[in-house]
């Protein structure tokens, strides 16, 4: 592969990517054992929802000169469980961000939501507020396979708030997961029927991984093995594709006309300000690219944006860590990205990392396309083998210069 004749050396970037917004909301009815995300279970009174927002508000003031003028194609508000908060405070949310920002008119705008906290009266005040995509964790419509991973919901309550997210929002999202606890081809078979019966736009299936500081880390169920989970993944690409999904990333497969757009935009290296507690961002400057990661605790957050300076760690990426940092996105996605899409949002040229890529179409992990930059389907299955070919140590960059 010529990759010398693809890309000029890259002098940083010419045009800024896109722009998204992750809003972090981090209480939850109660942690679920195989959870490593920045939750936290809810104070017996409930959260100070007010408090909270004003903190994310203060955080947002203090980070508008970083994305002054750029106008926000998605907006995504995760947890936790978002679906805590009142309509009315996720009202305020959004409001705040359209006065703060220049929110483009389509911009898509997800919730997550936790069929736990499930009244069909809330769910119509999320839409009223501006939400225009739910993500609903179900997890499974198994009340057996539920208990085993500890969800505060039973398959009743996810039933009604798959069809009322069906009703209620113009496109939304089913996440389930495979390879749990006393699972096997029958059950998941039953699980991909019952989700499909509701006849969503979009489905996230996510394999049970034990992940560690987690109740599971340390008290480890039994799961189905290595070959059984395969298995399990092979009937889910087989069964939505037969049901006219289109599996364009790892775990994400969607109808026509409903990827999630934000979290395309992550996967194609773009931007995103994360506000909240322990959010993360990337923010791109024609001259650099910047990672920051906000205060972890909800109270310490709070404390910090309050004094002007919610942000805990900041960081400039060097040339070395741009590769993989790239590659750990853009990879994920079925069918790559444009070539030309690494030089455009790393500012790099794709030249500089030819050894990296030989050596990935050697082993077989990725596609020899001069055009783009994708997995073989033997480089989807050994992705993290794929991914950690970018890392500097072992990829090649070891003695570049940074």
């Amino acid at each position: 592969m010529n990759t010398a004749v693809l890309m000029r050396q890259g002098s940083g970037l010419s045009q800024l990517p896109p722009l998204s917004v992750y809003v972090h909301l981090p209480w939850c009815i109660r942690k679920c054992p195989y959870c490593d995300f920045n939750s936290h279970e809810a104070p017996a009174g409930g959260a100070d929802e007010a408090g909270y927002l004003t903190a994310i508000e203060s955080d947002l003031e203090a980070s508008l000169p970083l994305v002054w003028g750029r106008s926000v194609q998605t907006i995504f508000i995760g947890g936790g469980t978002p679906s805590l908060f009142s309509p009315k405070g996720i009202d305020r949310l959004l409001s705040s961000l359209r006065a703060r920002l220049k929110v483009a008119p389509d911009a898509e705008v997800t919730m997550e939501a936790n069929p736990g906290t499930f009244e069909r009266e809330r769910f119509s005040g999320f839409r009223s507020a501006g939400v225009t995509r739910l993500s609903l964790g179900v997890q499974s419509f198994d009340d057996a396979r539920l208990a085993a991973i500890g969800r505060v919901h039973d398959a009743a309550q996810a039933r009604a708030a798959a069809r009322a997210a069906g009703e209620i929002f113009p496109t939304y999202n089913l996440d389930l997961m495979y390879a749990l606890p006393g699972q096997g081809l029958a059950q998941l078979h039953d699980d991909l029927e019952e989700a499909l019966a509701f006849d969503p736009p979009h489905l996230s299936l996510y394999h049970l991984t034990l992940e560690p500081n987690t109740l599971f880390a340390r008290f480890p169920p039994a799961l189905p093995d290595e070959d059984a989970a395969a298995a399990m993944q092979d009937a889910i690409d087989a069964r939505l594709a037969q049901a006219g999904f289109d599996h364009y990333e790892v775990s994400a497969y969607a109808r026509p006309g409903h990827r999630a757009r934000h979290n395309l935009n992550y996967w194609t290296f773009g931007d995103y300000l994360g506000i909240g507690a322990g959010a993360h961002g990337k923010l791109s400057f024609h001259d650099r690219i910047l990672r920051q990661t906000r205060y972890r605790h909800p109270r310490r957050y709070v404390e910090a944006a309050a004094a002007g300076s919610a942000v805990e760690v900041e960081q400039t990426l060097t040339r070395r860590d741009l590769p993989f940092e790239f590659m750990l996105n853009a990879l994920r996605l079925t069918e790559g990205v444009p070539a030309a899409m690494y030089e455009a949002h790393t500012g790099e040229s794709l030249a500089r990392i030819a050894p990296m890529l030989d050596k990935a179409m050697a082993k077989g992990l990725l596609t020899s396309d001069p055009t783009r930059l994708a997995a073989t389907p033997m480089g989807l299955r050994f992705l993290n083998d794929l991914q950690s070919m970018f890392l500097p140590a072992t990829g090649g960059l070891a003695n570049a210069p940074s």
